[in-house]
């Protein structure tokens, strides 16, 4: 089963578990967007101290994507 699929270079979720996946991984970003900007000096503040977990939540959420998103291999040569 689908749980994204390819529009270009990004996907769009089109199951309820994509969507799941989508909205858990917004959640997550924004508390800590929320938790950091309320404590940080600046926007560097801020900046560094979500991209430790924005990162590896947005680049897992990639991973899924292209995993489950039915886009074809790359022929063989």
């Amino acid at each position: 089963m689908r749980w994204f699929r390819p529009l270009g270079l990004i996907f769009y979720p089109v199951s309820v578990a994509g969507w799941l996946a989508t909205l858990a991984a917004a959640a997550f970003c924004a508390h800590i967007f929320l938790f950091v900007d309320g404590r940080a000096h600046s926007v560097t503040d801020t900046l560094y101290g979500i991209f430790p977990y924005w990162g590896p939540t947005l680049l897992a959420l990639a991973w899924l994507a292209d995993r489950t998103g039915g886009r074809p291999d790359a022929p063989p040569r």
